[in-house]
């Protein structure tokens, strides 16, 4: 993994992200806000819909729920992979080769995984008015905002490692 993420850190370069990442005293702490607001608005808006799923609310109809808060924590993980890249490429090599960063990445493929395994399994009984999955689908709502949350972690525990 290192090879890979050292040449794209090198490309960062290439084209110039690095240096701008770097070469400003507000760029690095306004992209980090805004990774932070992605962080927010995924866990948020995931959270929630993976708490609903999980037993929680049992009030609120979950396809409702998933429908209205799944774009935003869309929107949040497409601003965390522009705004992570920027943060990326302003210490790349480091980065590249950090254990904690690695761990992070791979935290986040299993996410990832999951959210899609999610979908193709659960989502269309989700629609259909199902409620509450069975258990195995209950897990997998709570696995991914263990998930999500271990990310963030693992983020801030770049900054120790």
């Amino acid at each position: 993994m290192d090879a890979a993420l050292l040449t794209f850190a090198s490309w960062l370069d290439a084209i110039g992200v690095g240096q701008w990442a770097k070469g400003s005293a507000w760029v690095y702490p306004l992209v980090n806000s805004l990774h932070l607001l992605g962080l927010v608005m995924l866990v948020g808006g995931i959270g929630v819909v993976d708490l609903r799923l999980a037993g929680f609310w049992r009030g609120l109809p979950a396809a409702a729920l998933s429908r209205a808060l799944t774009p935003i924590a869309l929107v949040g993980l497409a601003l965390l992979a522009t705004s992570g890249t920027v943060l990326f490429a302003a210490d790349g090599t480091a980065l590249a080769r950090s254990v904690t960063f690695h761990r992070k990445l791979v935290l986040i493929a299993l996410a990832l995984a999951n959210a899609l395994l999610f979908r193709l399994v659960w989502q269309r009984r989700v629609e259909a008015g199902e409620e509450v999955p069975p258990l195995i689908g209950r897990a997998s709502a709570l696995g991914s905002l263990a998930m999500w949350l271990g990310v963030g972690a693992l983020g801030r525990l770049i900054a120790y490692s």
